[in-house]
């Protein structure tokens, strides 16, 4: 069964870094508290370390699941992108929005040839409609 690996927090936009946490509170209609996100429509985005390793097959080179600035990390499962769908983090309920297209920044963070190794593999991001908290380990289940 999946499970969260990864927090990666950060209080602004890029070029900020972003933290490891091991616990984040996320607040239903909000966001991640503490993180650039909170109150925007992109509330959480969501990767997972299966489609990771696929988009580092096509890079040719490792990618290090903070490098992509996705808040949460999950150890594998692919993810139905279809707006709507849903997520299970613990006891977090999150609704998908889409895919979590990957950005120019990621040349940067990652290297060249990133954006597009990520494409199609960069996660999901949505909304959350059930708050609580997030721990590392938590159990992530695809409704």
């Amino acid at each position: 069964m999946a499970h969260v690996v990864g927090i990666h927090i950060a209080a602004a936009t890029w070029p900020e870094q972003v933290r490891a946490v091991d616990e984040v509170e996320a607040i239903a209609q909000q966001g991640l508290v503490g993180d650039r996100k909170f109150g925007a429509r992109r509330q959480i985005s969501i990767v997972s370390n299966e489609e990771l390793a696929e988009a580092a097959a096509r890079l040719g080179s490792g990618i290090p699941a903070g490098l992509t600035r996705r808040q949460i990390t999950i150890s594998e499962g692919r993810f139905d992108r279809e707006p709507g769908s849903t997520v299970r983090l613990g006891e977090v309920v999150v609704t998908v929005n889409g895919d979590c297209s990957p950005c120019d920044e990621m040349e940067e963070s990652i290297g060249p040839g990133a954006r597009a190794a990520l494409v199609e593999l960069a996660g999901i991001t949505g909304t959350i409609v059930t708050g609580g908290m997030i721990r590392i380990g938590d159990s992530v289940e695809f409704e």
